[in-house]
């Protein structure tokens, strides 16, 4: 399969103030639709083309480092557009909810150790809340990677690359993270695909 830019369900400037329009157009429009370019190429004459986007990952995975680079950041982002949504952050449904004290402790130590992760990761990468093993854990990855190469399967995920955050937040990477959490997650996607994660 080839890899497509999705469009945006949400005008650009939809997220303001705490994603701007400018931020959203070159992270969209630029970024994100570097990594489907650049991963259609990398993608051309190799075993995995035909494959899941999910299988390309995993297949790609220390075997193959641009095109897993590429088709990682292309799975990240797909789903890191509709990990947001306008007026997002609020309440978080029951079934999740429920699992995330379970497993994690709190909604207020899961809020306050998924944005440490974010702050945590050196360089480049991603903070994710994921099931791994029928439990919800927090992660953090650098680069492009996931929690698909460990075993595990994304319920949110949060963009650290400064791209995601620096025309809006400069340095002050934490003040994003927070902004994220409270007012744009879309706990509705998560929910569903942590109900995929646990079938």
């Amino acid at each position: 399969m080839s890899f497509v830019l999705p469009e945006l369900t949400y005008a650009y400037d939809a997220l303001q103030p705490y994603m701007s329009k400018e931020t959203l157009e070159f992270h969209h429009d630029k970024h994100h639709a570097a990594y489907v370019s650049t991963g259609n190429t990398l993608l051309k004459g190799t075993s995995l083309e035909g494959k899941t986007l999910e299988e390309i990952v995993t297949g790609a995975y220390g075997q193959n480092q641009p095109l897993f680079n590429n088709a990682a950041q292309h799975y990240n982002h797909i789903h890191f557009w509709k990990w947001m949504k306008p007026n997002g952050g609020g309440k978080v449904p029951g079934k999740l909810e429920k699992k995330i004290i379970e497993d994690l402790g709190s909604l207020e130590k899961f809020q306050a150790d998924f944005i440490q992760a974010g702050v945590g990761q050196f360089g480049s990468g991603w903070a994710w809340l994921a099931v791994k093993d029928g439990k919800l854990i927090i992660l953090k990855t650098p680069n492009g990677e996931n929690p698909l190469v460990s075993g595990a399967k994304p319920v949110l995920g949060v963009d650290v690359w400064e791209h995601s955050y620096y025309i809006d937040y400069r340095n002050r990477r934490a003040d994003y993270l927070k902004a994220f959490v409270e007012n744009l997650v879309n706990w509705d996607y998560a929910e569903e695909l942590f109900d995929a994660a646990v079938k």
